[in-house]
């Protein structure tokens, strides 16, 4: 092998990092561009259902198996009134919506995304309006939501055709409160009082119910982590999770730079539990406080065009980033810090669905298809199911323009203790040479190697359209099992997912 790049990994069963809560999977449809109309829904579509949900749409949602979608917004939920959502669709109100400057028709509303959330096998994480609304609006949607019947807003429900509640179990007290952009911007201290009254008074309704208070929506905001510290000096007894916003671009066009970046969302989770567990000590807490990212995605390819779009119209191509396989590889090495930390964040949502910075494209009344960052989400959410093991890595290393001690190889595991499962998520940053691998996995006795998943190219702007996909995986990686020892080779800039079962 002479000078190949060579890293070596331990796997231990037992070095467990925490259960992998399958929410870490979820992702986002907000009303934003062509995410509800022309996305999700489409009546005019021929694939559409009775309710004009798109089929094809659906497919793909379930191929990603999706385990919770948060929903309204977004920005968008900050200005947004429920109940223009609900009842007979010719009485729904037309609104400015304000974040986005788009016209809402409100023909998708609350029930019809619950509706669609359980085509799509999916529960719903419900965001709540803090901006411009507060205790009243978001106690009542609770009820109209959860409570059986025999009040003002169950029975509402029930008028509209939905005599079940729909059970919604996890609530967004607002979002990005810390923003200037949002409508009704808050100050810690205010969100913070908002948020602990919202919650109390949520809990009272349904006590079954958990709350994610909103932290800083980027870590390069000024007020990080003070924002979030206020936050959960006020709020801690009553919220049960802390929001993390992320997303990544490469405006440079400096790859080795961008694909480190899944270093600064290491980074800031870690500032993020370090805030969390100060509050815990200064409260003498029982209390762990867990993470919510529930926003994160490459975003930076639409800004341009995006300043073109007339103001209030309807459904507008926004936020359409067409994405390219150096995008996907560093949305493989996001999903890889995500699990890596699987004992405190335990849900995580993929920002977002269709169309709108996604993993689905739609042509509206014509076709869909898979974006390459698809298929990185879709083997971490279908293969990584299990407990996070903690791989020990030796992997050269690089520095970028931004960040030193880069490692090349980025790695996760899962254990699927009921299946006799193993799997390896691994990224090759390197954008010239092959990695070769050489892994411990003595503790894995008897297992094999099921498949070797290999997403590559040697084109980083590389990307797909309804014609073609010139990135896609194929299961020809080059790797081998024998007396414990795996070996493999990491092809240059590559996803790797490595299969083991107990034969």
């Amino acid at each position: 092998m002479g000078n190949q790049l060579k890293a070596k990994m331990t796997l231990e069963k037992n070095n467990k990092i925490g259960k992998v809560d399958e929410r870490i999977y979820g992702s986002f449809i907000e009303h934003l561009g062509r995410a509800v109309y022309g996305g999700i829904y489409d009546p005019q579509h021929p694939l559409a259902d009775e309710q004009g949900f798109r089929e094809d749409v659906i497919d793909l949602v379930k191929e990603l198996q999706v385990p919770i979608v948060r929903y309204p917004g977004g920005n968008m939920v900050s200005a947004y009134n429920w109940e223009d959502g609900v009842g007979p669709k010719e009485d729904r109100p037309k609104r400015l919506e304000l974040a986005w400057r788009t016209i809402e028709t409100n023909e998708i509303g609350t029930n019809e995304f619950a509706d669609w959330a359980k085509k799509v096998n999916a529960d719903v994480m419900m965001a709540v309006n803090l901006g411009t609304r507060g205790i009243d609006a978001a106690r009542n949607l609770l009820e109209y939501t959860n409570h059986s019947g025999g009040t003002y807003y169950s029975d509402l429900r029930k008028s509209h055709g939905y005599e079940q509640p729909h059970n919604i179990k996890t609530w967004c007290l607002g979002n990005e409160m810390d923003g200037p952009w949002q409508v009704g911007h808050k100050t810690a201290y205010e969100y913070g009082r908002i948020a602990k009254e919202t919650a109390k008074a949520m809990k009272l309704v349904d006590p079954t119910i958990e709350l994610v208070a909103c932290g800083s929506s980027s870590s390069s905001m000024a007020t990080f982590p003070e924002y979030d510290a206020t936050v959960l000096d006020i709020a801690y007894d009553e919220a049960d999770y802390i929001s993390l916003h992320q997303y990544f671009g490469n405006k440079e066009d400096d790859p080795a730079n961008f694909l480190a970046k899944n270093m600064e969302m290491d980074h800031f989770i870690k500032s993020v539990k370090a805030t969390c567990d100060y509050i815990k000590a200064k409260h003498r807490s029982k209390k762990t406080m867990m993470l919510s990212f529930d926003e994160w995605n490459v975003w930076y390819h639409s800004h341009e065009s995006d300043k073109e779009i007339e103001a209030w119209t309807v459904a507008p191509p926004q936020l359409e980033d067409v994405y390219n396989f150096e995008d996907a590889l560093l949305v493989g090495s996001m999903l890889i810090t995500l699990l890596n930390h699987a004992d405190r964040v335990k849900m995580a949502c993929l920002a977002q669905l269709v169309n709108v910075i996604a993993p689905i494209m739609t042509e509206n009344n014509g076709r869909s298809w898979k974006q390459t960052i698809f298929y990185p989400y879709m083997h971490a959410s279908v293969f990584g199911r299990g407990v996070a093991i903690k791989p020990i890595v030796s992997s050269p290393k690089y520095d970028s323009r931004e960040y030193t001690d880069v490692p090349f190889v980025d790695s996760a595991a899962v254990y699927n203790e009921e299946t006799e499962e193993v799997t390896i998520f691994m990224v090759n940053k390197n954008l010239d040479e092959d990695i070769f691998l050489h892994a411990d996995v003595r503790s894995f006795e008897g297992y094999q190697i099921v498949e070797h998943i290999v997403l590559q190219n040697e084109d980083l702007k590389a990307t797909n359209t309804a014609k073609k996909q010139k990135v896609a995986p194929h299961s020809k990686g080059e790797s081998k099992l024998q007396d414990g020892v795996l070996e493999a080779t990491l092809k240059t800039k590559s996803w790797n997912v490595i299969r083991l079962k107990k034969i």
